[in-house]
């Protein structure tokens, strides 16, 4: 089976193009397709709705935080399984992070991963409120930069029949080597609700499936068609190696519900690849990790938002404790990293008690945003690797620290751009975290 592969860009943020991206998956599935999805950029929440809609496990490439081994490695795990590989970019296709341009491209932008991958850009346009306007939105990206050519349009949110040929023609007359490969409507079953972090979590909605089988009706199969010929072959490396980070043990203990959701499936199947043995559990369930696991990964999620549960789960607290006590490695990332503090005080105020093995304490009532890629270089010798080990990894979360506490710094920290922003996290012995979302290593 030779996979063919293609991304859906977008103009910019909010163009909804997740969306697009998800009914098409579903219409492919419905339409008897083999198809998989990767998103662009360090994201959790969106490819679990595209995992939904494609009916199998999205996996994240990141073109400023992986090598191109990586990458192509990672492509080549979706091609194994699937005749159609569906992209969605990040933000704007020509967003992406600060910092120098390599080889002119945004630093992780949609227009440098279709660049390295050699994979044709489908852009999301959305036409809500425009009319002939919308030919100078097409030909600005268009144009923007030859080397990232657009193999065509999706116009979104259509209001009309007659609104569309409106759109159609305005493009056509101005750039008619541009296709216009499909008109999408208003799409009323896809406001999927969002909240601080982006889009509510796939696991939440209980009538997902229903709202994407009723989004996969508005997509034509002329459209279909037409990106199955517009998809180029995927390009398969033999035994390209991934740079991911390493197991943290053998017996893998990993916390897994509504708090605690985000962890890229491609470092789970990496770490499985490597022998490790992945135990899920659930702290909102009161589940202690399993007794003989000898590591305990709580990823980040939605902590705040079930502290008041989280506080009164004395068995996880107590499993955690008592996995400490035998020397395990614990590692939080964010909300794990939170939920291993001290305290956590949620949106109105109220201080819940955590787990307490690290001296975090962390404050969702007075809210920041702290959001971007960072370089992350250990400063102690873990499971992670020797002091001086170097991951790309992003922030997002909004929580403020109150007080870190005492303790060895777990990382030195610089953006981007290569701004040092100090250190961050906190070691304890093998219990250990930060607010950093580790990607791949260096």
């Amino acid at each position: 089976m030779t996979a063919r592969g293609i991304i859906l860009a977008g103009t910019g943020t909010g163009a909804g193009k997740t969306m697009v991206t998800a009914a098409i998956l579903r219409a492919f599935v419905r339409g008897g397709r083999t198809v998989a999805a990767f998103k662009v950029g360090p994201d959790y929440l969106d490819p679990a709705h595209l995992a939904r809609a494609a009916r199998r496990p999205a996996i994240n490439l990141d073109s400023w935080a992986m090598d191109g081994a990586t990458m192509h490695a990672l492509l080549g795990s979706l091609a194994r399984d699937a005749d159609l590989i569906v992209g969605e970019g990040v933000m704007g296709l020509f967003d992406g992070a600060r910092g120098k341009p390599r080889d002119g491209f945004a630093p992780g932008s949609t227009a440098e991963l279709a660049h390295a991958l050699g994979l044709p850009v489908v852009l999301v346009t959305d036409a809500h409120g425009m009319g002939q306007s919308i030919a100078a939105v097409v030909r600005g990206f268009a144009t923007h930069d030859s080397r990232a050519p657009l193999a065509g349009i999706i116009l979104n949110r259509v209001a009309s029949e007659v609104h569309g040929r409106l759109l159609v023609d305005a493009i056509g007359e101005a750039l008619p080597d541009v296709p216009v490969l499909g008109l999408v409507p208003r799409i009323a079953a896809m406001a999927i609700p969002s909240r601080h972090l982006g889009l509510v979590q796939a696991a939440e909605i209980g009538d997902l499936d229903r709202r994407l089988d009723l989004a996969a009706e508005a997509i034509t199969p002329s459209l279909l068609d037409r990106l199955k010929t517009l998809a180029q072959p995927v390009v398969k490396t033999k035994n390209s190696p991934s740079r991911l980070p390493p197991p943290l043990g053998q017996r893998i203990a990993i916390a897994r519900d509504d708090a605690f959701a985000f962890a890229y499936p491609a470092l789970l199947d990496a770490w499985r690849a490597a022998g490790t043995e992945i135990v899920p559990f659930s702290p909102l369930a009161d589940d202690a990790p399993d007794a003989t696991a000898d590591a305990i990964y709580l990823p980040g999620g939605y902590p705040e938002l079930h502290a008041a549960r989280l506080a009164a789960a004395e068995r996880f607290r107590a499993g955690l404790v008592a996995a400490a006590e035998r020397d395990a490695c614990i590692f939080g990332e964010c909300g794990g990293y939170m939920t291993l503090g001290r305290t956590l005080r949620d949106a109105e105020g109220c201080v819940h008690r955590m787990v307490g093995l690290l001296p975090l304490s962390s404050d969702f009532a007075q809210r920041k945003l702290h959001l971007g890629y960072r370089n992350a270089r250990t400063l102690v010798t873990s499971p992670l690797g020797a002091d001086g080990t170097v991951f790309a990894g992003h922030e997002f979360h909004y929580a403020r620290i109150d007080d870190e506490g005492a303790g060895a710094p777990l990382f030195d920290l610089s953006d981007a751009a290569g701004h040092n922003l100090g250190t961050g996290g906190r070691a304890i012995g093998r219990v250990m975290g930060s607010f950093v979302h580790l990607i791949a290593q260096r």
